[in-house]
Protein backbone atom coordinates (compact mmCIF):
# COMPACT_ATOMS: atom_id res chain seq x y z
CA UNK A 1 0.00 0.00 0.00
CA UNK A 2 2.97 2.30 0.54
CA UNK A 3 3.84 2.21 -3.17
CA UNK A 4 0.24 3.02 -4.06
CA UNK A 5 0.09 5.97 -1.66
CA UNK A 6 3.39 7.25 -2.99
CA UNK A 7 2.17 7.03 -6.58
CA UNK A 8 -1.01 8.90 -5.71
CA UNK A 9 0.93 11.62 -3.85
CA UNK A 10 3.23 12.11 -6.83
CA UNK A 11 0.37 12.24 -9.35
CA UNK A 12 -2.55 13.72 -7.42
CA UNK A 13 -2.47 17.12 -9.13
CA UNK A 14 -2.47 15.44 -12.54
CA UNK A 15 -5.31 13.08 -11.49
CA UNK A 16 -7.43 16.07 -10.52
CA UNK A 17 -6.69 18.10 -13.62
CA UNK A 18 -7.64 15.12 -15.81
CA UNK A 19 -10.88 14.70 -13.85
CA UNK A 20 -11.57 18.43 -14.18
CA UNK A 21 -11.20 18.16 -17.96
CA UNK A 22 -14.09 15.68 -17.96
CA UNK A 23 -16.18 17.74 -15.55
CA UNK A 24 -15.83 20.82 -17.76
CA UNK A 25 -17.81 19.03 -20.49
CA UNK A 26 -21.52 19.78 -19.77
CA UNK A 27 -22.76 16.30 -20.62
CA UNK A 28 -26.40 16.80 -19.60
CA UNK A 29 -28.27 13.84 -21.09
CA UNK A 30 -31.77 15.23 -20.53
CA UNK A 31 -31.20 18.20 -22.85
CA UNK A 32 -30.96 17.70 -26.61
CA UNK A 33 -28.68 20.71 -27.01
CA UNK A 34 -25.96 18.77 -25.18
CA UNK A 35 -25.91 15.84 -27.63
CA UNK A 36 -22.49 16.91 -28.96
CA UNK A 37 -21.21 17.15 -25.40
CA UNK A 38 -22.13 13.51 -24.82
CA UNK A 39 -19.76 12.51 -27.64
CA UNK A 40 -17.07 14.85 -26.33
CA UNK A 41 -17.32 13.20 -22.92
CA UNK A 42 -17.25 9.71 -24.46
CA UNK A 43 -14.11 10.55 -26.44
CA UNK A 44 -12.48 12.08 -23.37
CA UNK A 45 -13.10 8.90 -21.35
CA UNK A 46 -11.76 6.77 -24.21
CA UNK A 47 -8.50 8.72 -24.11
CA UNK A 48 -8.29 8.48 -20.32
CA UNK A 49 -8.81 4.70 -20.40
CA UNK A 50 -6.12 4.16 -23.01
CA UNK A 51 -3.73 6.38 -21.10
CA UNK A 52 -4.47 4.41 -17.92
CA UNK A 53 -3.45 1.15 -19.57
CA UNK A 54 -6.33 -0.51 -21.35
CA UNK A 55 -5.32 -2.43 -24.47
CA UNK A 56 -8.25 -1.04 -26.43
CA UNK A 57 -11.10 1.42 -25.99
CA UNK A 58 -13.75 2.73 -28.34
CA UNK A 59 -16.79 4.96 -28.44
CA UNK A 60 -19.74 2.81 -29.46
CA UNK A 61 -23.13 3.91 -30.69
CA UNK A 62 -26.40 2.98 -29.05
CA UNK A 63 -29.88 4.04 -30.08
CA UNK A 64 -29.36 7.04 -27.83
CA UNK A 65 -26.18 8.49 -26.38
CA UNK A 66 -22.80 6.81 -26.88
CA UNK A 67 -21.19 4.15 -24.68
CA UNK A 68 -17.43 4.11 -24.09
CA UNK A 69 -16.15 0.54 -23.88
CA UNK A 70 -12.64 -0.67 -23.18
CA UNK A 71 -10.80 -3.74 -21.94
CA UNK A 72 -7.50 -5.19 -20.81
CA UNK A 73 -7.33 -8.99 -20.95
CA UNK A 74 -4.15 -10.15 -19.24
CA UNK A 75 -5.12 -13.83 -19.13
CA UNK A 76 -8.45 -15.36 -20.26
CA UNK A 77 -8.15 -17.87 -17.40
CA UNK A 78 -8.28 -15.10 -14.79
CA UNK A 79 -11.50 -13.58 -13.44
CA UNK A 80 -12.92 -10.52 -15.21
CA UNK A 81 -14.23 -7.35 -13.57
CA UNK A 82 -16.62 -5.16 -15.59
CA UNK A 83 -16.58 -1.56 -14.35
CA UNK A 84 -19.82 0.34 -14.96
CA UNK A 85 -20.26 4.09 -14.65
CA UNK A 86 -21.95 7.00 -16.39
CA UNK A 87 -20.64 10.15 -18.02
CA UNK A 88 -23.94 12.05 -18.08
CA UNK A 89 -24.98 14.48 -15.37
CA UNK A 90 -28.13 16.15 -14.11
CA UNK A 91 -29.01 19.68 -15.29
CA UNK A 92 -27.26 22.30 -13.14
CA UNK A 93 -30.20 24.71 -12.85
CA UNK A 94 -30.90 26.87 -10.93
CA UNK A 95 -27.51 28.39 -11.76
CA UNK A 96 -27.95 31.31 -9.38
CA UNK A 97 -27.78 28.97 -6.38
CA UNK A 98 -24.26 27.80 -7.21
CA UNK A 99 -21.38 29.45 -5.34
CA UNK A 100 -19.11 28.80 -8.35
CA UNK A 101 -19.89 27.90 -11.99
CA UNK A 102 -21.18 24.28 -12.09
CA UNK A 103 -18.94 23.20 -14.96
CA UNK A 104 -15.82 24.99 -13.71
CA UNK A 105 -14.59 22.71 -10.91
CA UNK A 106 -13.25 24.48 -7.86
CA UNK A 107 -11.58 23.10 -4.74
CA UNK A 108 -12.74 24.65 -1.46
CA UNK A 109 -12.39 23.31 2.07
CA UNK A 110 -10.98 20.01 0.83
CA UNK A 111 -13.87 19.40 -1.57
CA UNK A 112 -14.32 19.48 -5.34
CA UNK A 113 -17.36 21.60 -6.19
CA UNK A 114 -18.94 21.02 -9.63
CA UNK A 115 -21.78 19.23 -11.36
CA UNK A 116 -20.63 15.61 -11.65
CA UNK A 117 -17.91 15.99 -9.00
CA UNK A 118 -19.45 12.99 -7.26
CA UNK A 119 -22.23 11.71 -9.53
CA UNK A 120 -20.69 10.03 -11.37
CA UNK A 121 -17.63 11.58 -12.98
CA UNK A 122 -15.63 11.80 -9.75
CA UNK A 123 -16.52 8.31 -8.60
CA UNK A 124 -16.11 6.82 -12.07
CA UNK A 125 -12.71 8.46 -12.51
CA UNK A 126 -11.47 6.70 -9.37
CA UNK A 127 -11.66 3.44 -11.31
CA UNK A 128 -9.65 4.85 -14.20
CA UNK A 129 -6.92 6.02 -11.83
CA UNK A 130 -6.98 2.71 -9.93
CA UNK A 131 -6.44 0.98 -13.27
CA UNK A 132 -3.50 3.28 -14.02
CA UNK A 133 -1.88 2.49 -10.69
CA UNK A 134 -2.29 -1.26 -11.13
CA UNK A 135 -0.88 -1.25 -14.66
CA UNK A 136 2.03 1.09 -13.83
CA UNK A 137 2.96 -0.84 -10.69
CA UNK A 138 2.33 -4.24 -12.30
CA UNK A 139 -0.37 -5.11 -9.76
CA UNK A 140 -3.31 -6.05 -11.98
CA UNK A 141 -4.70 -9.42 -10.89
CA UNK A 142 -7.81 -9.62 -13.09
CA UNK A 143 -8.99 -8.89 -16.58
CA UNK A 144 -10.73 -5.51 -16.66
CA UNK A 145 -13.53 -4.16 -18.84
CA UNK A 146 -15.09 -0.70 -18.72
CA UNK A 147 -18.58 0.31 -19.86
CA UNK A 148 -19.30 4.01 -19.30
CA UNK A 149 -22.70 5.11 -20.60
CA UNK A 150 -24.36 8.43 -21.29
CA UNK A 151 -27.99 7.96 -20.24
CA UNK A 152 -28.09 6.89 -16.58
CA UNK A 153 -29.64 10.15 -15.43
CA UNK A 154 -32.57 9.61 -17.81
CA UNK A 155 -33.07 5.95 -16.87
CA UNK A 156 -30.63 4.20 -19.27
CA UNK A 157 -33.39 3.65 -21.87
CA UNK A 158 -31.06 2.19 -24.51
CA UNK A 159 -28.48 0.31 -22.46
CA UNK A 160 -30.52 -2.88 -22.14
CA UNK A 161 -30.53 -3.33 -25.90
CA UNK A 162 -26.82 -2.48 -26.03
CA UNK A 163 -26.14 -5.21 -23.46
CA UNK A 164 -28.30 -7.70 -25.37
CA UNK A 165 -26.38 -6.98 -28.57
CA UNK A 166 -22.97 -7.26 -26.88
CA UNK A 167 -23.41 -10.08 -24.36
CA UNK A 168 -20.19 -11.82 -25.37
CA UNK A 169 -18.14 -8.63 -25.21
CA UNK A 170 -19.51 -7.82 -21.75
CA UNK A 171 -18.92 -11.25 -20.17
CA UNK A 172 -17.59 -10.86 -16.64
CA UNK A 173 -17.52 -12.44 -13.19
CA UNK A 174 -18.70 -9.31 -11.39
CA UNK A 175 -19.82 -5.78 -12.23
CA UNK A 176 -18.12 -3.15 -10.10
CA UNK A 177 -19.98 0.13 -9.58
CA UNK A 178 -19.18 3.32 -7.67
CA UNK A 179 -22.33 5.42 -7.83
CA UNK A 180 -23.48 5.19 -4.23
CA UNK A 181 -22.17 6.44 -0.88
CA UNK A 182 -20.82 5.89 2.62
CA UNK A 183 -22.70 6.23 5.89
CA UNK A 184 -20.05 8.72 7.00
CA UNK A 185 -16.49 9.63 6.05
CA UNK A 186 -15.12 7.41 8.83
CA UNK A 187 -17.75 4.66 8.56
CA UNK A 188 -17.39 2.57 5.39
CA UNK A 189 -20.47 0.87 3.98
CA UNK A 190 -21.44 -1.29 1.04
CA UNK A 191 -24.79 -0.68 -0.63
CA UNK A 192 -26.64 -4.00 -0.75
CA UNK A 193 -29.97 -2.77 -2.05
CA UNK A 194 -31.34 -0.14 -4.41
CA UNK A 195 -34.92 0.95 -4.80
CA UNK A 196 -36.62 0.66 -8.17
CA UNK A 197 -38.14 3.65 -9.93
CA UNK A 198 -41.30 4.63 -11.75
CA UNK A 199 -41.20 8.18 -13.12
CA UNK A 200 -44.45 9.67 -14.42
CA UNK A 201 -45.82 12.86 -15.96
CA UNK A 202 -49.39 14.17 -15.64
CA UNK A 203 -51.02 16.72 -17.95
CA UNK A 204 -54.33 18.27 -16.89
CA UNK A 205 -56.29 20.33 -19.44
CA UNK A 206 -59.26 22.55 -18.63
CA UNK A 207 -60.38 25.42 -20.88
CA UNK A 208 -58.89 25.75 -24.35
CA UNK A 209 -56.77 28.75 -23.29
CA UNK A 210 -55.65 30.70 -20.21
CA UNK A 211 -58.59 32.71 -18.84
CA UNK A 212 -59.04 35.86 -16.77
CA UNK A 213 -59.24 34.61 -13.18
CA UNK A 214 -61.73 37.33 -12.25
CA UNK A 215 -64.16 36.76 -15.11
CA UNK A 216 -63.95 32.95 -15.04
CA UNK A 217 -62.68 32.03 -11.55
CA UNK A 218 -65.28 30.00 -9.65
CA UNK A 219 -67.18 29.13 -12.83
CA UNK A 220 -64.59 27.04 -14.73
CA UNK A 221 -62.45 24.29 -13.22
CA UNK A 222 -58.87 25.40 -12.73
CA UNK A 223 -56.49 22.62 -13.94
CA UNK A 224 -53.85 23.68 -11.39
CA UNK A 225 -56.36 23.41 -8.53
CA UNK A 226 -57.58 20.04 -9.79
CA UNK A 227 -54.06 18.72 -10.18
CA UNK A 228 -53.09 19.81 -6.67
CA UNK A 229 -56.14 18.06 -5.23
CA UNK A 230 -55.37 14.84 -7.06
CA UNK A 231 -51.74 14.87 -6.04
CA UNK A 232 -52.57 15.62 -2.40
CA UNK A 233 -54.83 12.57 -2.28
CA UNK A 234 -52.04 10.17 -3.26
CA UNK A 235 -50.65 10.00 0.30
CA UNK A 236 -52.82 9.67 3.41
CA UNK A 237 -52.24 11.16 6.86
CA UNK A 238 -50.24 8.10 7.93
CA UNK A 239 -47.79 8.47 5.07
CA UNK A 240 -49.26 5.55 3.09
CA UNK A 241 -49.64 5.72 -0.67
CA UNK A 242 -53.31 5.41 -1.62
CA UNK A 243 -53.00 3.89 -5.11
CA UNK A 244 -54.97 0.60 -5.07
CA UNK A 245 -52.66 -2.41 -5.37
CA UNK A 246 -49.50 -0.34 -4.78
CA UNK A 247 -48.30 -2.43 -1.81
CA UNK A 248 -49.40 -5.84 -3.11
CA UNK A 249 -45.89 -7.01 -4.02
CA UNK A 250 -43.85 -5.14 -1.42
CA UNK A 251 -41.26 -7.37 0.24
CA UNK A 252 -41.84 -7.06 3.98
CA UNK A 253 -38.51 -7.10 5.82
CA UNK A 254 -38.37 -9.33 8.89
CA UNK A 255 -37.99 -7.92 12.40
CA UNK A 256 -34.64 -9.68 12.66
CA UNK A 257 -33.30 -7.91 9.58
CA UNK A 258 -34.73 -4.59 10.75
CA UNK A 259 -32.80 -5.00 14.00
CA UNK A 260 -29.61 -5.66 12.04
CA UNK A 261 -30.19 -2.57 9.92
CA UNK A 262 -30.79 -0.50 13.05
CA UNK A 263 -27.17 -1.12 14.10
CA UNK A 264 -25.99 1.22 11.33
CA UNK A 265 -25.04 4.58 12.89
CA UNK A 266 -27.65 7.29 12.34
CA UNK A 267 -28.00 10.58 14.19
CA UNK A 268 -31.52 11.90 13.68
CA UNK A 269 -30.75 15.31 15.19
CA UNK A 270 -27.75 15.79 12.89
CA UNK A 271 -29.89 14.67 9.95
CA UNK A 272 -32.52 17.31 10.72
CA UNK A 273 -29.88 19.95 11.37
CA UNK A 274 -28.16 19.28 8.04
CA UNK A 275 -31.47 19.71 6.21
CA UNK A 276 -32.66 22.62 8.36
CA UNK A 277 -35.95 20.92 9.24
CA UNK A 278 -37.73 20.62 12.59
CA UNK A 279 -39.24 17.17 12.15
CA UNK A 280 -38.99 14.27 9.73
CA UNK A 281 -41.98 12.80 7.90
CA UNK A 282 -42.93 9.56 6.22
CA UNK A 283 -44.77 6.29 6.55
CA UNK A 284 -45.99 5.63 10.08
CA UNK A 285 -44.28 2.78 11.93
CA UNK A 286 -40.87 3.05 10.27
CA UNK A 287 -37.65 4.87 11.09
CA UNK A 288 -36.10 7.45 8.77
CA UNK A 289 -33.51 4.93 7.58
CA UNK A 290 -36.18 2.32 6.92
CA UNK A 291 -38.35 4.80 5.02
CA UNK A 292 -35.55 5.35 2.50
CA UNK A 293 -34.17 1.82 2.49
CA UNK A 294 -36.91 -0.79 2.71
CA UNK A 295 -40.15 1.11 2.04
CA UNK A 296 -41.51 2.60 -1.20
CA UNK A 297 -42.23 6.31 -1.58
CA UNK A 298 -44.03 8.77 -3.85
CA UNK A 299 -42.88 12.34 -4.47
CA UNK A 300 -43.85 15.26 -6.68
CA UNK A 301 -40.65 16.28 -8.45
CA UNK A 302 -42.08 19.26 -10.30
CA UNK A 303 -45.40 21.02 -10.77
CA UNK A 304 -46.20 23.92 -13.08
CA UNK A 305 -48.88 25.76 -15.02
CA UNK A 306 -50.17 29.26 -15.64
CA UNK A 307 -48.01 32.32 -14.99
CA UNK A 308 -44.84 31.89 -12.90
CA UNK A 309 -42.85 34.97 -13.91
CA UNK A 310 -42.12 38.09 -11.93
CA UNK A 311 -45.06 40.17 -10.76
CA UNK A 312 -48.76 39.46 -11.19
CA UNK A 313 -50.74 38.02 -14.07
CA UNK A 314 -54.14 36.89 -12.89
CA UNK A 315 -54.92 33.92 -15.10
CA UNK A 316 -56.79 30.70 -14.76
CA UNK A 317 -54.39 28.36 -16.61
CA UNK A 318 -55.62 26.18 -19.45
CA UNK A 319 -53.14 23.44 -18.53
CA UNK A 320 -51.22 22.22 -15.51
CA UNK A 321 -48.48 19.59 -15.26
CA UNK A 322 -46.63 17.51 -12.70
CA UNK A 323 -43.78 15.02 -12.65
CA UNK A 324 -43.99 12.29 -10.02
CA UNK A 325 -41.43 9.68 -9.00
CA UNK A 326 -42.16 6.51 -7.08
CA UNK A 327 -39.24 4.68 -5.47
CA UNK A 328 -39.93 0.99 -5.30
CA UNK A 329 -38.67 -1.88 -3.17
CA UNK A 330 -37.85 -5.50 -4.12
CA UNK A 331 -40.67 -7.44 -5.80
CA UNK A 332 -42.43 -4.27 -6.97
CA UNK A 333 -42.43 -4.18 -10.77
CA UNK A 334 -41.98 -0.68 -12.16
CA UNK A 335 -44.11 -1.36 -15.25
CA UNK A 336 -46.97 -2.66 -13.12
CA UNK A 337 -46.70 0.30 -10.73
CA UNK A 338 -46.72 2.76 -13.64
CA UNK A 339 -49.93 1.21 -14.94
CA UNK A 340 -51.53 1.28 -11.48
CA UNK A 341 -50.59 4.95 -11.15
CA UNK A 342 -52.09 5.85 -14.52
CA UNK A 343 -55.27 3.89 -13.84
CA UNK A 344 -55.72 5.57 -10.46
CA UNK A 345 -55.08 9.12 -11.70
CA UNK A 346 -57.59 8.68 -14.51
CA UNK A 347 -60.11 7.20 -12.08
CA UNK A 348 -59.95 10.13 -9.64
CA UNK A 349 -59.87 12.86 -12.30
CA UNK A 350 -63.12 14.89 -12.32
CA UNK A 351 -65.12 15.34 -15.53
CA UNK A 352 -64.33 19.06 -15.48
CA UNK A 353 -60.86 18.41 -16.95
CA UNK A 354 -59.08 16.10 -19.39
CA UNK A 355 -56.10 14.16 -18.05
CA UNK A 356 -53.16 12.43 -19.73
CA UNK A 357 -50.62 10.27 -17.92
CA UNK A 358 -47.39 8.90 -19.36
CA UNK A 359 -44.45 6.93 -17.97
CA UNK A 360 -41.14 8.67 -18.64
CA UNK A 361 -38.74 6.00 -17.40
CA UNK A 362 -38.13 3.50 -14.61
CA UNK A 363 -36.41 0.35 -13.49
CA UNK A 364 -36.48 -2.50 -11.01
CA UNK A 365 -34.90 -2.57 -7.56
CA UNK A 366 -31.84 -4.63 -6.73
CA UNK A 367 -30.54 -6.63 -3.77
CA UNK A 368 -26.90 -7.74 -3.59
CA UNK A 369 -26.10 -10.91 -1.61
CA UNK A 370 -23.61 -10.39 1.22
CA UNK A 371 -22.15 -13.88 0.93
CA UNK A 372 -20.77 -13.71 -2.62
CA UNK A 373 -16.98 -13.55 -3.22
CA UNK A 374 -17.10 -9.98 -4.54
CA UNK A 375 -18.83 -8.76 -1.38
CA UNK A 376 -16.24 -10.46 0.84
CA UNK A 377 -13.45 -8.93 -1.28
CA UNK A 378 -15.03 -5.48 -0.94
CA UNK A 379 -15.30 -5.99 2.84
CA UNK A 380 -11.59 -6.78 3.05
CA UNK A 381 -10.70 -3.82 0.84
CA UNK A 382 -12.65 -1.32 2.95
CA UNK A 383 -11.26 -2.84 6.14
CA UNK A 384 -7.71 -2.45 4.84
CA UNK A 385 -8.10 1.22 3.90
CA UNK A 386 -10.51 2.43 6.60
CA UNK A 387 -9.40 0.16 9.43
CA UNK A 388 -12.92 -1.14 10.07
CA UNK A 389 -15.38 -3.50 8.45
CA UNK A 390 -18.04 -1.87 6.25
CA UNK A 391 -21.72 -1.85 7.21
CA UNK A 392 -24.20 -3.28 4.68
CA UNK A 393 -26.89 -0.70 3.87
CA UNK A 394 -29.85 -0.37 1.54
CA UNK A 395 -29.96 2.86 -0.42
CA UNK A 396 -33.05 4.92 -1.07
CA UNK A 397 -31.73 5.77 -4.52
CA UNK A 398 -32.10 3.94 -7.81
CA UNK A 399 -29.74 2.79 -10.52
CA UNK A 400 -32.29 1.12 -12.80
CA UNK A 401 -29.75 -0.58 -15.05
CA UNK A 402 -28.24 -2.67 -12.22
CA UNK A 403 -31.16 -5.12 -12.16
CA UNK A 404 -31.07 -5.19 -15.97
CA UNK A 405 -27.43 -6.31 -15.89
CA UNK A 406 -28.43 -9.37 -13.89
CA UNK A 407 -31.39 -10.05 -16.17
CA UNK A 408 -29.51 -9.68 -19.47
CA UNK A 409 -25.89 -10.50 -18.64
CA UNK A 410 -26.51 -12.88 -15.74
CA UNK A 411 -23.92 -11.03 -13.63
CA UNK A 412 -24.26 -9.66 -10.10
CA UNK A 413 -23.07 -6.17 -9.19
CA UNK A 414 -21.12 -4.94 -6.18
CA UNK A 415 -21.80 -1.32 -5.21
CA UNK A 416 -18.69 0.30 -3.73
CA UNK A 417 -19.58 3.96 -3.33
CA UNK A 418 -17.60 6.77 -1.68
CA UNK A 419 -20.00 9.71 -1.72
CA UNK A 420 -21.57 11.37 1.29
CA UNK A 421 -25.01 12.85 1.92
CA UNK A 422 -23.35 16.27 2.22
CA UNK A 423 -22.21 16.02 -1.41
CA UNK A 424 -25.62 17.31 -2.61
CA UNK A 425 -25.78 15.26 -5.80
CA UNK A 426 -28.50 16.51 -8.21
CA UNK A 427 -28.50 19.82 -6.32
CA UNK A 428 -26.64 23.12 -6.61
CA UNK A 429 -23.11 23.05 -5.16
CA UNK A 430 -22.60 19.32 -5.69
CA UNK A 431 -19.27 18.31 -4.17
CA UNK A 432 -16.91 15.40 -3.50
CA UNK A 433 -14.33 15.25 -0.76
CA UNK A 434 -10.74 14.97 -1.99
CA UNK A 435 -10.10 12.53 0.85
CA UNK A 436 -12.87 10.26 -0.43
CA UNK A 437 -11.58 10.47 -3.99
CA UNK A 438 -8.14 9.29 -2.84
CA UNK A 439 -9.47 6.64 -0.45
CA UNK A 440 -11.79 5.41 -3.16
CA UNK A 441 -8.85 4.81 -5.50
CA UNK A 442 -6.97 2.95 -2.76
CA UNK A 443 -9.98 0.79 -1.86
CA UNK A 444 -10.64 -0.13 -5.49
CA UNK A 445 -7.02 -1.23 -5.94
CA UNK A 446 -7.34 -3.34 -2.77
CA UNK A 447 -10.54 -4.93 -4.10
CA UNK A 448 -8.66 -6.27 -7.12
CA UNK A 449 -6.07 -7.87 -4.86
CA UNK A 450 -8.69 -9.70 -2.79
CA UNK A 451 -11.26 -10.64 -5.46
CA UNK A 452 -9.38 -13.55 -7.16
CA UNK A 453 -8.52 -14.99 -3.75
CA UNK A 454 -12.15 -14.93 -2.65
CA UNK A 455 -13.26 -16.60 -5.89
CA UNK A 456 -10.80 -19.42 -5.23
CA UNK A 457 -11.49 -19.79 -1.52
Amino acid sequence: MEKISQYIDQNQDRFLEELFGLIRIPSVSSKSEHKEDMYRAADYIKGALLKAGLDKAEVMKSEGNPVTYGEKIIDPALPTVLVYGHMDVMPAEPFELWDSPPFEPEIRDGKIFARGANDDKGQGFMHIKALEIMTKLNMLTCNVKFMIEGEEEIGSPNLKKFCEEHREMLKADIILVSDTGLIASDIPSITTGLRGLSFMEIEVTGPNKDLHSGLFGGAVANPANVLCNMLASLIDDKGKITIPGFYDDVLEVSEAERKQMAKAPFDLEEYKKALDIKVVAGEEGYTTSERTGIRPSLDINGIWGGYTGEGAKTVLPGKAYAKVSMRLVPHQDNVKISKLFEKHILAIAPETVKVKVKALHGGQGYVSPIDMPAYRAAEQAYNQIYGKMPVPVRSGGSIPIISTFEEVLGVKSILMGFGLEEDAIHSPNESFRLENFIRGIQTIVAFYQYFPKQLNS
